[in-house]
């Protein structure tokens, strides 16, 4: 067998650079294939099932359950915490043995989740996706993964299970938080930019992206199909076409099987419409489609695993995750005539191209680093802090009534402005009391989001104590570290996140969470929790920040409570906060906008800080005492009430009265002044863009970024656009009294729309009058011009233009 597979690798270790190399290497792999071999190609299996417990490989276990080979390890990364460079070594015992003792010595693809930084023990954990996508910044974007996809091929990691690109708008969903929110053209930038930093644009050095889920998991699968077709679809089109993204995750959900609204319901992941149709057919995919973890195993109304294999292959799906319970019985599907040898040549070659591409099979593969691997080094946490500082929104920020600071609004909290509180409050006493309450003040949960690796292992694994690895800033910390000189900084917890277990339980998602001692439970920080204390600290202080929100068990994959306000007695604890009549400010974390109309009015400031990753809490500290100003626009619209329904900016010109904070809107510790938009006001068709400018000035006393945000309206009713639909932006950092130009070249394919004639598909661009927009928010419009085009319609099958260029 040895001697056999040896002779294999030489054969195939030649390198491959075009994708006629690709496919001709993959045609003859695969001819020389057992059919077993081929099976074994699209499951999966967990490595830690190949060795001992002294963390040795077995290689009895390796003839016994891989003889044939694997197509791939499920989370390898995060099963355990192991040391980066004992991973390391685990990945190469496993491809070394694969190579030499396989009948054709094909290596095997590593997958992990790397969300918010690698899902494994010590790696940085960047903030969440949902805050992320409140800085508007594709820059840092991409830094995080290419930081993150250098780490993990060190590691021997070539694939992940991210980026997450629904597009989401229900606000009560609980996996918003992996999401980049609810408009379609930001999450598409956004997670362009996460696959070219992973990726590195090459897949033979980076990590592979996967776009899930496909289609519409986090809302709008069975929307009409304009709005599927242009917005849903967008950030997967985008990230395949645009940023070369190589795999595909269908969702869990159903959704219509046809362009016939009223079709039949089928699971996404054996869905030929989406996955055949639209995604090869009408996008030209040609990369690698993989189940989420157990939704094979949920296709309904099917007898058995031999008959849920065959409708998932032959619905498009391609591999069988995590650990390959159905396909593992492709071959009775074959047999039965339930499934045709082309749809299984079809998958297995899907995946062989994949690890061609990967540079798998080159002489000089890169399966792993032989160096040193060091995880969450500065540079890696120093962006980490970059992107919480641009992520947290302030929402609120009043001048106090009678108060020694005038009209001057709370925050920042410098030095000078808590001495002028503590003395008007003291009778001349220099200095100033800060009182630091609530469940979210002193914890690691405030600032891990879901698919961390302390989330995932506490909530999956049940692991509850040493899970801070790395080191996670927790809000205390970093107010105490980062106070300006005299200020003095006091804590008491005084509520706890909920009294009761409010998770609620449901059979939805990933079959492996439907225990019932996996959800009922509550997180337990073992502090102790004293309202008396923390009442009496709070009235004596001069300024009482109230962290709030969720916690890993109240919002996630599998995870819900009832009701979107604070959970427990939270909202209870801040009236309680405001009757000692000092000014409070209002922190808010967790994975999505929470209810706090009735609250948020009576506060001095409100934060929505989400969760921001192991930096959050010197990132929140600098941005409350005023070392950075923030900069952070929300990515959602922020609900004043309960909603369980879709809500998106773009669904109204006017505005919706549930909507406490609309899309796209964050305050500054400075005024920006916007100016001399210049704009022609016809072009073509035709032509390829059109061009703008304008100013933004720095009015105010701080240096500060502003998030300059541009929409398209129609103006004639006959046109096919939504009524306002953001179509650029881009981050002006400005010093106080400085102006900037800003030019952006608009493409014409933006004013376009999706239409159907029959069986065609077509992107379309109308003559008509159109309203260009420049703005500080979705509500707040600065300048804007009327622009007509003229001509005749202009259509063709996909566009080649998706993004404005702004500079």
């Amino acid at each position: 067998m040895k001697k056999i597979a040896m002779m294999c690798i030489s054969a195939l270790f030649v390198g491959c650079n075009t994708s006629t190399d690709v496919e001709k290497q993959v045609d003859e792999l695969y001819d020389r294939m057992s059919q077993e071999e081929r099976i074994a190609q699209l499951q999966s299996m967990y490595m830690d099932d190949l060795f001992n417990e002294q963390g040795q490989l077995d290689t009895a276990k390796c003839r016994q359950l891989i003889p044939n080979g694997i197509g791939h390890f499920s989370q390898y990364a995060s099963q355990k915490s192991v040391d980066p460079n004992v991973l390391r070594d685990r990945v190469a015992a496993v491809q070394d043995w694969l190579m030499h003792n396989t009948p054709n010595g094909i290596p095997a693809l590593f997958h992990e989740e790397v969300l918010s930084g690698i899902n494994t023990c010590d790696a940085t954990i960047y903030p969440q996706q949902i805050g992320q996508a409140c800085s508007f910044n594709p820059e840092l974007a991409e830094l995080k993964t290419r930081q993150t996809g250098t780490a993990m091929r060190k590691m021997g990691g070539v694939l992940s299970l991210s980026p997450m690109v629904d597009v989401c708008r229900t606000p009560s969903f609980n996996r918003l938080e992996e999401s980049y929110g609810e408009d379609a053209y930001l999450s598409a930038v956004m997670g362009c930019a996460f696959v070219r930093g992973l990726q590195q644009n090459d897949l033979k050095q980076g990590v592979g992206a996967c776009s899930k889920h496909y289609l519409g998991y986090g809302g709008g699968g069975n929307a009409d199909e304009e709005e599927l077709m242009e917005e849903i679809l967008l950030p997967h089109e985008t990230m395949i076409r645009l940023a070369g993204s190589r795999a595909v995750m269908p969702g869990y959900h159903a959704m219509r099987a046809s362009s016939d609204s009223t079709s039949e319901q089928v699971n996404c992941v054996a869905n030929s419409w989406i996955l055949h149709d639209i995604l090869r057919g009408y996008l030209g995919f040609d990369g690698m489609v993989v189940s989420d973890y157990t939704a094979i195993d949920q296709l309904p109304g099917l007898a058995d695993p031999v008959q849920k294999a065959a409708a998932a292959i032959n619905g498009g799906n391609d591999v069988d995750f995590p650990h390959g319970a159905n396909y593992k019985y492709l071959q009775q599907a074959i047999d039965q005539g339930l499934v045709k040898p082309e749809v299984l040549e079809r998958a297995v070659k899907d995946v062989l191209r994949y690890k061609f591409r990967a540079g798998l099979f080159d002489k000089d593969a890169y399966l792993y680093s032989k160096e040193q691997i060091v995880l969450d080094t500065p540079e890696e946490r120093q962006t980490a802090y970059d992107i919480a500082a641009q992520s947290v929104v302030l929402l609120e920020n009043r001048p106090l009534q009678n108060s020694p600071l005038g009209e001057e609004p709370i925050l920042p909290l410098t030095a000078e402005k808590l001495q002028k509180l503590h003395q008007s409050a003291s009778q001349g006493e220099t200095g100033g009391k800060v009182f630091l309450t609530g469940p979210n003040a002193n914890s690691m949960w405030a600032m891990c989001g879901d698919y961390s690796f302390p989330a995932m292992s506490y909530f999956w694994k049940k692991v509850e104590n040493d899970l801070e690895h790395p080191h996670i800033v927790k809000l205390l910390e970093g107010m105490q570290s980062r106070k300006p000189e005299g200020v003095n900084v006091t804590y008491s917890r005084g509520c706890d996140w909920t009294e009761e277990i409010e998770t609620l339980f449901s059979e939805a998602g990933d079959e492996r969470a439907w225990e019932y001692e996996i959800l009922h439970r509550k997180v337990d920080t073992g502090e102790p929790v004293d309202k008396v204390e923390a009442l009496r600290m709070a009235s004596e202080s001069d300024v009482i920040i109230a962290a709030v929100g969720e916690n890993v068990m109240l919002c996630g994959e599998n995870r819900d409570r009832k009701g979107l306000r604070l959970p427990g007695k939270q909202e209870q604890y801040v009236e309680e906060l405001l009757k000692t009549r000092k000014p409070v400010v209002l922190v808010v974390f967790g994975g999505r906008a929470q209810v706090i109309s009735g609250l948020a009015e009576r506060c001095a400031a409100v934060i929505q800080a989400w969760y921001p990753g192991e930096e959050g809490g010197n990132a929140v500290a600098d941005i409350l005492y005023g070392k950075v100003s923030p900069s952070a626009k929300l990515s959602v619209s922020y609900p004043a009430e309960e909603i369980y329904t879709p809500v998106c900016y773009n669904y109204t010109a006017t505005p919706d009265r549930r909507i406490q904070w609309p899309f796209g809107y964050g305050l500054s510790y400075t005024t920006f002044e916007y100016s001399q938009l210049q704009l022609n006001t016809e072009a073509k068709t035709t032509d390829e863009a059109v061009n703008l400018t304008f100013n933004v000035k720095n009015t105010g006393r701080m240096a500060a970024d502003e998030l300059v945000q541009l929409y398209l309206s129609p103006v004639d009713s006959s046109l096919s656009l939504r009524p306002i639909q953001l179509q650029g932006f881009t981050r002006v950092s400005l010093q106080p009294g400085e102006q900037k130009t800003v030019n952006v070249k608009l493409y014409t394919e933006q004013f376009g729309s999706y239409l159907r004639d029959g069986s065609q598909r077509q992107w379309t661009v109308r003559p008509g009058a159109y309203m260009v927009k420049v703005g500080a928010s979705s509500v707040d419009i600065r300048l804007q011009q009327q622009l007509t085009l003229t001509g005749n319609v202009v259509s063709k099958p996909l566009r080649e233009h998706y993004f404005s260029e702004v500079k």
